[in-house]
């Protein structure tokens, strides 16, 4: 029987979360879920594979591979009704999926993910506009200033928020969506690759949607604020949005809606 949702999860030395990622899945108790794990380092998780409700397929990386190739990966070998991509590091106090499944029955032409939440229960932004160079600057000198930016301002309904985008810690996609999208972009390194899929998804025509109902708990690590390595990476990552052609086109689209609108 084909299942309803394909959760893909990749570690990269996230035994801890891992372990405890599936024990969230496993006490939800759902049995239309089946899981891909990709362990990009060598790792071993201590995990009873037979005691779960669910099939949890178990692929481990010769060598090292990106989020998107990874994720891209792993959509080959499922075979739900919508792909998901979890982060390890994300936490399901409560089970979101069938409030999320509920929005995408009623708006079958959407990618959809829940709202984050941080370990102190407030919002996180993971529901966005598209960056531009300039809030890039922004932000980079909020951060080496210490002043806040103001949140950006969201159209929203009473159940649901419509950012342009979301971040790739949980996104619910049907099946034939991320095929026709051909995936994630693997020119991407770690960064960005959520910010292009979902502006590829607006130029297809497809809405992203995030219920205010359904709700995680995302347990951030923030990478690229500690470490040069990742800084740099997210810096080539979003300069190479910056170029792309669905970059350059949504920019067209929006500076052609204003003009038609004075």
């Amino acid at each position: 029987m084909q299942k309803i949702f394909s959760i893909s999860i990749v570690s990269h030395g996230h035994k801890k979360y891992i372990e405890e990622l599936i024990q969230n899945i496993r006490k939800i108790n759902r049995d239309d879920v089946e899981i891909i794990l990709i362990s990009n380092i060598h790792e071993k998780f201590d995990v009873d594979y037979d005691g779960l409700s669910f099939p949890l397929r178990l692929i481990e990386n010769s060598t090292p591979k990106g989020f998107a190739e990874n994720h891209n990966f792993a959509f080959n070998f499922s075979n739900a009704e919508n792909f998901v991509i979890l982060n390890p590091d994300i936490k399901l106090l409560r089970d979101p999926f069938d409030i999320l499944l509920a929005l995408l029955k009623e708006s079958p032409n959407s990618i959809c993910a829940p709202l984050v939440l941080n370990e102190k229960n407030e919002v996180e932004p993971s529901a966005r506009h598209f960056p531009s160079p300039f809030l890039l600057c922004k932000k980079l000198l909020s951060r080496l200033c210490h002043f806040s930016l103001k949140p950006e301002a969201l159209v929203d309904t009473e159940d649901v928020i419509m950012p342009d985008w979301v971040a790739g810690m949980f996104m619910v996609i049907p099946r034939e969506i991320y095929a026709s999208l051909h995936g994630l972009n693997e020119k991407y390194h770690m960064y960005y690759e959520d910010v292009d899929f979902c502006a590829r998804a607006r130029l297809a025509g497809y809405k992203i949607l995030v219920s205010k109902h359904a709700k995680v708990v995302h347990d951030a690590q923030h990478d690229s604020h500690r470490k040069i390595r990742y800084l740099l990476w997210h810096l080539s990552s979003a300069f190479k949005f910056f170029l792309s052609s669905a970059y350059l086109k949504i920019s067209w689209n929006r500076i052609v809606d204003k003009s038609s609108k004075l």
